[in-house]
């Protein structure tokens, strides 16, 4: 069985329950989350999948 997880899913539902323990971190898990998939959007995610 293959599963196939791209980063932004994976990195989103890291966020949320992120959010949902510390709600205080809601600023900064906010800005990384961007600042995260804004750089997999100029630089692709090049083939990054997990197996």
């Amino acid at each position: 069985m293959n599963l196939h997880l791209s980063i932004g899913p994976l990195v989103s539902l890291i966020a949320g329950v992120l959010i949902l323990v510390v709600p205080r971190l809601l600023n900064y898990i906010v800005a990384i989350y961007l600042i995260v998939i804004g750089l997999i959007g100029i630089v692709g995610t090049g083939g990054l999948y997990l197996h």
